[in-house]
């Protein structure tokens, strides 16, 4: 939904649990019981980001949680896709996992890009939004332009650590004209081993980025990693 519409929604909606309709507080999206609920992520970093990059994420990617990520990424075609309760939720869990980061604010908030083709078929770019809403929400530099994909590489379900890293090597490049940047917050949907995380990042590397923090809004339990990794 564009940032007008969302806007518009806020507005005119009451302030009630996306979940079970209880009245919550304004700018809430859950109420406490329906947050309390969602599986939090409390295992160890993706097994293939550098450990110079930090990752933070808000859940973990199980039961409600990929459902609100599915009526995120998917919505119908039409009215039926405006779906304002996962909009915010997702954006709640975005700056969730943001509040978590360590060291200084970034200098700029970019998303994991898609190939110009995927996004052409989709339409919108999950990570850009929630980069987007985490921008507005911290008042945070944002450029979505920044990293560009110039593989439209096949999607990461089924394959092992090995064939995902693989898979993403050399998928992405970063503009040139970065201006001295040197800090970012790289944002995506949901993040399984970090593979293309790394790439992104790598990618950023190259043009002077020396800290780059991962922000999600899921993880991926490893023991379930055959789950898809969104990699459009």
């Amino acid at each position: 939904m564009r940032a007008p519409l969302r806007g518009l929604f806020e507005l005119l909606l009451p302030a009630i649990c996306a979940a079970c309709a209880q009245a919550v507080e304004p700018g809430r999206s859950l109420c406490a019981p329906c947050d309390r609920a969602l599986p939090r992520f409390r295992g160890e970093a993706p097994p293939l980001l550098p450990a110079s990059v930090e990752c933070v994420t808000a859940t973990s990617y199980e039961g409600a949680v990929s459902d609100w990520m599915r009526r995120f990424k998917y919505p119908k075609r039409g009215f039926a896709g405006l779906d304002p309760a996962a909009q915010s939720v997702l954006r709640a869990w975005i700056l969730e996992a943001a509040e978590r980061t360590a060291g200084e604010r970034p200098e700029l908030v970019i998303p994991v890009a898609l190939h110009a083709r995927r996004l052409r078929a989709r339409g919108f770019n999950p990570a850009a939004l929630l980069a987007g809403a985490l921008s507005r929400d911290m008042g945070l530099r944002h450029d979505p332009t920044v990293l560009i994909r110039i593989r439209d590489t096949p999607s990461q379900t089924g394959l092992d650590r090995r064939a995902r890293r693989r898979n993403v090597e050399g998928a992405f490049r970063a503009r040139e004209d970065l201006d001295g940047i040197t800090r970012v917050w790289l944002v995506d949907d949901v993040v399984t081993t970090g593979s293309t995380a790394a790439a992104a990042a790598h990618a950023l590397a190259e043009r002077g980025v020396r800290s780059v923090t991962v922000v999600c809004a899921a993880r991926t339990p490893l023991q379930t990693h055959e789950a898809e990794e969104p990699i459009l």
